[in-house]
């Protein structure tokens, strides 16, 4: 009881560790499975594991193969909600680029790795092959937490993301049929019988998985289930289709969930967010438990087994040969430089799959007496780490050496996508500056599409936009909504991410009646609330600019401005280029650049106001 305890325990701690130092959680939770394990051996009194996941006669968590059962059944979930995220129409919008990365690119690592590993360490074909479809898979678990503090232009966040999320179930379905290939083969070699039962297989996993997940989604969209067993009742499916697929053909369980899950993915089920939500929170749970017993289960021997200069060659070869050509030979032809192609064939951690599936199917062949299985698990826990480890701690430098590292993020984030925000996001857009919209209302979010602005649905409460690397090459936040709580939340959370040269919000009615204390993060004037600002969008949708002479005539447009509910102004920008978001709180005008332009909303300024600043002077 206290291993299993511990187990969960310091799995969830080792969740948390990675969150706070912007980790990929498989990193923290390998080194304590191994600490745990075969490392504990060599400083107890007895020799002795902390944490024994076999029985061994004495001490263990499960007696017999009931960790390769466990195993199983948590990959299968794992697998279920990777599936999940594959959507047909998210490989139609991601390019050319990630179309070819995840196909391509997979063919040059499966054949590449695979060759490598036959003649760097000697092993057969099929085990070879086998280690190759497993390290295919990238993972967004690994990407986002390495990426996630390094400012990148868009389009190679976006390339990195995107394959990591496609890749998952795509290399978890190669590794799957691979390992269903040897099976069929063992013992009888690559007979006719032996070609059959392949079929068999792949025949009893396809359709248990296609089957069974239009069966599901029927049963979902019809409410025969209530909501509240929802998410346990598609839990019990997905270990039904396992285990039933398994009765029918041996060893096609796997497939079966990762095809479900596809199917799933892709058809019109209303609850599949909180699907996902769900599947993920029990895959965080699963995953913080697997790979402690996974790197515990590891002894000495096998990590002596791997300890020669012949690893150290396979993991180059894979690391600074296979990949970059893999990447190169994917973006030839598309508008990525050089060096953004350099920085993306340097990033490819594996991830949480590729090790998780590795040792169910080494443990598998090991225990049918397949020559070279015991490499499968140490091998890929191998590549696993040190691919981790360089990435994690080399991205960021390689990133400023490359030249992809953006010494200034001038991306902007809008928080809201009314029409406020839709006119100053359209305005951004057409003079060169990236501007992204969010909203929890879809309507909004619609409009804003609509206008080719970039825009998507998001509840700042949630942790979607920190894990969003996209993102990365915003430095700019205005928080535009009319609720001042969010607005005020949005600052607070966000600012370090997101606000690099400034972090901004609408001010309240509480803090217009008192504008001599005015919030420095205060937006445009303190006269300039949300429902100010929709009335005149309202009357005059439009933007305007108008050139300053000096610091006097921006101090006499910015007073009349308050004193006119249809007038808000809104930035400075300089013939530089340079952006200025106006701050209600500003009250220092020796920061105008001559050359200046002031850029407002609403109603344009009358001919009286020149003469009246003229008159001034």
């Amino acid at each position: 009881m206290l291993e299993l305890a511990g187990i969960v325990i310091l799995g969830i701690i080792a969740q948390w560790v990675a969150w706070r130092l912007k980790l990929p959680a498989i990193l923290p939770l390998i080194l304590i499975g191994l600490l745990v394990g075969p490392i504990a051996t060599l400083f107890t009194k007895e020799g002795n594991k902390l944490i024994e996941p076999i029985w061994n006669g004495h001490q263990g968590l499960f007696p017999g193969e009931g960790l390769y059962y466990f195993i199983s059944l948590a990959i299968s979930v794992i697998l279920f909600e990777g599936g999940l995220t594959l959507k047909r129409s998210e490989i139609r919008n991601v390019g050319p680029v990630i179309t070819k990365l995840i196909t391509l690119g997979s063919l040059v690592t499966f054949f590449g790795a695979g060759i490598a590993a036959h003649f760097v360490f000697g092993l057969s074909w099929q085990i070879s092959f086998l280690f190759s479809a497993l390290i295919i898979v990238t993972g967004p678990t690994v990407i986002t937490p390495i990426l996630r503090n390094i400012p990148l232009k868009k389009d190679v966040s976006a390339v990195l993301k995107w394959e990591g999320i496609l890749i998952d179930p795509i290399g978890a379905l190669a590794a799957v049929l691979v390992f269903e290939f040897i099976i069929v083969g063992e013992g009888q070699g690559y007979t006719q019988t032996a070609m059959m039962e392949f079929g068999k297989i792949l025949l009893f996993g396809f359709s248990f998985g296609f089957t069974f997940a239009h069966a599901l989604t029927f049963i979902l969209k019809k409410n025969y289930v209530p909501h509240y067993l929802m998410n346990v009742v598609s839990l019990t499916t997905v270990l039904l289709v396992f285990v039933t697929s398994d009765i029918f053909a041996h060893e096609s369980g796997l497939l079966a969930v990762v095809i479900m899950g596809m199917v799933m993915g892709n058809t019109n089920l209303p609850n599949i967010k909180e699907l996902l939500y769900f599947k993920e929170s029990l895959s965080v749970l699963l995953i913080s438990m697997l790979f402690i017993l996974l790197a515990a289960n590891i002894n000495i021997s096998d990590m002596e087994l791997i300890y020669n200069w012949n690893t150290a060659i396979l993991f180059a070869i894979i690391v600074f040969l296979i990949r970059p050509v893999g990447v190169f030979l994917s973006t030839a032809g598309s508008n990525l430089k050089f060096n953004e192609k350099l920085f993306i064939g340097w990033v490819g951690p594996r991830g949480i799959v590729a090790a998780g599936i590795a040792s169910l199917f080494g443990s598998r062949l090991l225990k049918a007496g397949e020559p070279g299985a015991e490499y499968i698990t140490p091998l890929v826990f191998m590549i696993v780490l040190g691919t981790v480890l360089l990435n994690a701690t080399t991205a960021r430098f390689f990133a400023k050496i490359a030249g992809v590292f953006l010494v200034k993020s001038e991306g902007i984030l809008i928080i809201g996508a009314s029409r406020v925000s839709r006119l100053i996001g359209n305005y951004l857009q057409k003079n060169n500056r990236r501007v992204v919209l969010i909203d929890n209302n879809h309507t909004n979010v619609s409009k804003a599409k609509n206008l080719g602005l970039e825009a998507f649905t998001a509840n700042i409460y949630s942790d979607s936009l920190t894990d969003n690397i996209e993102l990365n090459d915003i430095g700019y936040l205005m928080a535009l909504t009319g609720n001042s709580d969010i607005n005020k939340y949005a600052i607070d959370r966000f600012s370090n991410e997101f606000g690099q040269n400034g972090s901004f919000r609408l001010v309240n009615r509480d803090e217009i009646n008192d504008p001599e204390n005015n919030p420095k993060e205060g937006l445009f004037s303190h006269t300039d609330d949300f429902i100010k600002i929709m009335e005149a969008s309202r009357k005059y949708p439009a933007m305007h600019e108008i050139e300053i002479k000096d610091k006097e005539h921006y101090k006499g447009l910015i007073e009349i401005a308050n004193a006119d509910q249809d007038i808000v102004p809104i930035f400075l920008i300089s013939d530089e280029a340079d952006l200025q978001i106006i701050s209600s709180f500003n009250k220092d005008f020796d920061t105008i650049k001559k050359g200046s332009r002031l850029v407002y909303l609403g109603k344009m300024f009358k001919d009286e106001i020149a003469k009246r600043v003229g008159d001034k002077k």
